[in-house]
């Protein structure tokens, strides 16, 4: 098992738990942790980054959520659907929130298998 590690996806969505943080789109950073296996040194035996990276930002620019918590596992969930990902933890950031509350960060963590 490998594990891809991506990070600082940006994406940007309307997402949040009240009114107003959904009247414009916020931005949002996604780290992921992939695990594979791919068999052989081939692109086909894995899953290319750039398709872990647009499922994660059409995930949040395509949705709207209310809760960090279930952007965080959506995006989990949508990378894991790739084919040849066995499995995934998303870290989801939320730097508006983080600057309002003034603090470094604020973020949701997911993690799913495979079935």
């Amino acid at each position: 098992m490998t594990t891809l590690r991506i990070t600082g996806i940006l994406a940007s969505g309307r997402h949040g738990a009240s009114s107003g943080e959904r009247d414009a789109p916020q931005d949002f950073v996604v780290d992921l942790e992939v695990q594979v296996a791919p068999e052989t040194d081939a692109l086909d035996q894995t899953v290319d980054y750039r398709e872990i990276a647009h499922a994660a930002r059409r995930t949040i620019d395509e949705r709207s959520f209310a809760l960090l918590e279930t952007i965080a596992r959506e995006v989990a969930v949508a990378v894991c659907a790739l084919p040849g990902v066995d499995e995934v933890r998303a870290v989801v950031h939320k730097p508006r929130a983080a600057r309002r509350l003034d603090v470094e960060d604020v973020a949701a963590i997911f993690s799913v298998r495979s079935e």
